[in-house]
């Protein structure tokens, strides 16, 4: 009873004392306290415990006991910097990312804006009725609310293994939750925190947010109309001394360009002179309106390639499905990081793509989008020379969601985005397509999210109206 005595009554003198210091300051040493006090350790100790319990005080190991941050009184904020210096420096930028898939609406228009920024289909180009039929059919599967295979169903990656041909087998493809994980798995799987890894620029912004937040750096291999360069690929590796490309062989984002067969073949031989990966991200497979030459995977022997074919793009924003394809150890170490990670994909929404992909829908919906991708990038291209001629067509694509477009060297791409959606229709700004500074000044459009042809003018026509503005904003001339 003494014991507890002593505790409560230096318990409620320390309790004074942190009244009357600031958050922060730091309260006498254990020792000093027994000095003064004339009380054993063991008394501080558990007198400290209490206060510490009441969050009056932080004990530091090696430091000293400091006066905590009191809570705000009811209906202020709290005071949260304290994460900052706990945080640190590892920051996880989603700048490039958030505007692509959340598009904005506008304030200064009576309607909502057009977007010509998102890479996903309008909504009335998905295939609704096949989904739901699909998910309806998928979740009275006895089996669909069970765990699935850590790899993946088996029908899901027999399916994926077809499609990417050559010699792929279901056993090389795991199922991961999205193009997006997929990407950041193989990142993980394949390139150690501080590495170097190489990028196409411009590329993706999703993959350089996800080399960052991992640790990587990215340094940019420059493409042409046809894709990557060889022969900077090479150069590339032998400088940085990176052991992972990442690429999109078309079509590519932002640009459109297809790396022809004869451009994989030589990626393949500088990647394994080099002793390095190649992640192949093959997110376009079913955006084209051409035959596209066959995936890098099918023409490598040596398990150069990870191979990611996802499906979000080509059908709905939340089937969050891909197959991503690897051999031999690099296979092993993914397969293992996906499972540390998020355990398995949801085995409704695996079943609901075998429905989906099984069924004479999904032939159909995949002849009609090349249909509509063909007639919407030519309506895109012929409203842009119309209406805006100053805006450069880097290349007419095959395929792919976008066009990628060169401003006149005055203009900011940046103000232009803003200046665009004053007037009502989204577009997206070119450097944060760049993993370091952009050449020049680049914006990309996209002609799938638009309603229609008639939207995709009417977005154009506003395109066209900003520009003008930017122009003699810039002090330069600007038509009628």
């Amino acid at each position: 009873m003494k014991d507890d005595s002593s505790i409560a009554s230096l318990a409620a003198v320390l309790r004074g004392l942190t009244e009357d210091l600031r958050p922060g300051d730091r309260l006498p040493s254990s020792r000093e306290l027994v000095r003064a006090h004339g009380v054993s350790p063991v008394t501080v100790s558990r007198a400290l415990a209490m206060l510490a319990a009441e969050g009056r005080v932080v004990t530091r190991p090696g430091s000293g006991t400091y006066v905590a941050r009191r809570a705000a009184p009811r209906g202020e904020s709290a005071d949260l910097s304290w994460q900052t210096v706990a945080l640190g420096d590892r920051v996880v930028d989603d700048s490039g990312v958030v505007p692509l898939l959340m598009p904005p609406l506008t304030p200064f228009a009576d309607d909502n804006a057009i977007p010509l920024t998102s890479g996903y289909l309008n909504p009335a180009l998905r295939p609704a009725k096949a989904l739901t039929a699909a998910a309806t059919r998928a979740v009275r599967r006895a089996a669909s609310w069970g765990m699935p295979p850590l790899s993946g169903i088996s029908e899901l990656r027999r399916w994926f293994a077809a499609e990417a041909g050559g010699d792929v087998t279901p056993a090389d493809v795991v199922i991961a939750g999205g193009g997006q994980a997929a990407l950041t798995h193989a990142l993980r799987a394949l390139a150690a925190p501080g590495a170097p890894v190489l990028v196409e620029t411009p590329t993706y912004p999703g993959a350089l947010a996800a080399a960052r937040t991992l640790g990587l750096r990215a340094h940019p291999v420059p493409i042409d109309r046809c894709g990557v360069r060889p022969d900077l690929l090479a150069e590339a590796f032998a400088i940085t001394g990176a052991r992972v490309f990442y690429c999109q062989p078309g079509p590519h984002n932002p640009t459109g360009a297809v790396l022809p067969r004869d451009r994989r073949e030589q990626v393949l031989a500088v990647a394994r002179a080099a002793g390095a990966f190649v992640i192949e991200d093959d997110y376009a497979r079913y955006l084209s309106a051409a035959p596209l030459p066959p995936s890098m995977v099918t023409l490598d022997t040596h398990g150069t390639v990870v191979h990611v074919n996802s499906l979000s793009k080509a059908v709905a924003p939340s089937l969050r499905v891909a197959g991503v394809t690897a051999r031999g150890p690099a296979a092993h170490r993914l397969r293992a990081a996906q499972v540390v990670e998020s355990f398995f994909v949801a085995r409704p929404l695996q079943e609901t793509v075998v429905e989906l992909t099984g069924s004479p829908a999904w032939g159909r919906h995949i002849a009609a989008i090349a249909a509509q991708i063909a007639a919407r990038r030519d309506a895109l291209v012929a409203a842009l020379a119309a209406r805006a001629p100053e805006l450069e067509i880097h290349h007419i694509p095959q395929g792919g969601l976008h066009l990628w477009l060169r401003l006149p060297p005055d203009l900011d791409d940046t103000a232009l985005v803003d200046a665009a959606r004053r007037e009502g229709v989204l577009i997206s700004p070119g450097r944060i397509f760049y993993p370091a500074e952009p050449p020049g000044p680049y914006i990309r459009v996209t002609h799938i999210a638009a309603a229609n042809t008639t939207e995709l003018d009417e977005g154009v026509r506003r395109l066209a109206v900003a520009l003008r503005l930017s122009t003699a904003r810039a002090g330069g001339p600007s038509a009628p």
